[in-house]
């Protein structure tokens, strides 16, 4: 494997110009790739909750903190109802974070075949495309990772900890869109107490780093201590394994795909190098907080991809390596056999990541996507729901998919008691009738209402096997209380 290259000691940041022209053109072409398909299919269930938690904006959310929330009211209002406008900013953070990747393996010595490299596999990243495709929590906190890590690789080199005060305003804004940042710090703080180097840890601009972050967050900190922390009912909730991609097993299978097959083999390359070679000492760190990271993860039953921007950073370093071991031997070979799997893996996470297939035949990628099935037929569900429901009767969701889309393309008012939808509203006492849908077992609303059957069933348009495809609509009358009383038993995480 190719030594690391020795780097000046100097605490600016490169200028852009200094980073390969292409790696500016392979994250562009990741960006122009999404946004051409960013209109396809449909909202996401957590987009149509973004959007009903965007017109009910404070400074926390039952679920989350209030950046996404925000930036869905913004892309919403510059363009109300365009998908591509609302996901132009999930594309353009995909497009940061190749940069971002090719920037990590220039920090630790890679030249212009490592930039190339490393750029080119995180634009193959299905990871990467996935997040990209849709505005979601961990959209940006992708980017907020891979940015804290850059400036985390840059310290390491330079031991100027004055960097640190960056880090820190990119953490606090990263908390106020996902608290996972928190599992990047513990994991951070974790390889610097093991590999070292330990003086950081005393540093006063990391101190000082630290406090900026806690000022930034302060705000919604204030929130979760006024509200009771719900937060940490949800973590409880998802550690449970009962939420999609979460639970030990899935974490484990995750691993090798998350990023891709290549680029799997370019980060194990990474920790074998930043395990076993000298030279690579001073960034030992970043193997060390992998491990604290995944470990945590697996132990506290995380969802499986928590730890991908990690590995994306980890891809950026093994590529110098890597990329010194084309430039050796049967170089024509290996290079052809490389190029190979990079498009075979390429191919294969746009089209189970990306929604290029129709919505017909969304039921190939489901079992690997299952964020796929969650994008089609909300309007068509809308309009099984209001078919049915009588003059006067409100809706009553189970989840806030449901609820954002009845919000979003339907008349009649909707209700929730699923996450924060509970606080935004419950049905006036005069209402008498509602429709429920989403609830399969009818002898849980039976417990509420005194009237309780079958009205029919949701049709998405298309034969799709997604969470809301065929589920039941009740109608429900004769609450049994009074919704002041009954909303609180409606409630749930």
């Amino acid at each position: 494997m190719a030594q690391v290259t020795a780097q000046p000691e100097t605490d600016r940041l490169p200028r852009l110009d200094e980073l390969d022209r292409l790696v500016w053109v392979i994250a562009g072409a990741v960006t122009v790739v999404l946004l051409a398909f960013a209109g396809r299919y449909g909202y996401h269930r957590d987009e149509l909750y973004f959007l009903l938690c965007a017109h009910h904006l404070d400074w926390g959310f039952v679920d989350q903190p209030p950046l996404t929330p925000a930036i869905a009211w913004l892309t919403d209002t510059i363009a109300p109802g365009n998908l591509t406008v609302f996901r132009t900013p999930s594309a353009l953070l995909a497009g940061l974070c190749v940069v971002l990747t090719a920037l990590i393996a220039r920090e630790v010595g890679g030249g212009r075949a490592a930039q190339l490299l490393a750029a080119v596999l995180a634009a193959t990243s299905g990871g990467l495309l996935a997040t990209g495709h849709l505005l979601s929590t961990t959209t940006i906190d992708f980017a907020i990772w891979m940015t804290i890590l850059w400036l985390t690789v840059r310290v390491l080199r330079t031991g100027d900890t004055r960097w640190v005060l960056l880090i820190g305003a990119v953490a606090g804004v990263g908390l106020l869109n996902k608290y996972l940042v928190g599992l990047l710090a513990v994991g951070l703080i974790g390889g610097i107490l093991i590999a070292g180097p330990r003086r950081l840890l005393r540093d006063r601009w990391v101190l000082a780093g630290a406090g900026l972050a806690v000022l930034i967050v302060a705000p919604n900190l204030a929130w979760q201590i006024a509200n009771g922390f719900p937060q940490l009912d949800v973590a409880s909730e998802i550690a449970s394994g009962d939420s999609s991609y979460a639970g030990r097993s899935v974490a484990l299978a995750l691993q090798p795909v998350i990023i891709s097959l290549v680029a799997t083999a370019v980060w194990v390359t990474a920790l074998v190098v930043l395990f076993r070679r000298a030279e690579w000492r001073p960034y030992r760190a970043l193997a060390w907080a992998w491990l604290v990271i995944f470990a945590a993860m697996v132990i506290g039953g995380g969802k499986g991809y928590y730890d991908a921007p990690i590995l994306l950073a980890l891809t950026g370093v093994g590529a110098v390596p890597v990329a010194g071991w084309l430039s050796r031997g049967r170089v024509v070979l290996r290079r052809v056999l490389l190029t190979f799997a990079v498009v075979f893996c390429a191919v294969g996470d746009a089209v189970l990541m990306v929604p290029i297939l129709p919505a017909s035949s969304a039921n190939a990628v489901i079992p690997i996507n299952y964020d796929a099935g969650e994008t089609i037929g909300w309007p068509a569900l809308v309009a099984s729901i209001e078919r049915v429901t009588p003059p006067g009767a409100v809706v009553l969701a189970s989840n806030y998919g449901e609820a954002g889309a009845v919000s979003r393309y339907g008349s009649v008012p909707v209700y929730s008691g699923h996450m924060s939808v509970a606080d935004f509203g419950r049905p006036p006492e005069s209402v008498d009738t509602v429709v429920a849908v989403g609830f399969e077992d009818p002898a849980y609303l039976r417990r509420f209402f005194g009237s309780v059957e079958r009205a029919g069933s949701v049709d998405v348009g298309v034969d799709v096997d997604n969470d809301e495809n065929d589920a039941p609509i009740w109608l429900c009358r004769n609450p049994r209380e009074p919704w002041s009383t009954l909303w609180p038993k409606l409630r749930r995480i």
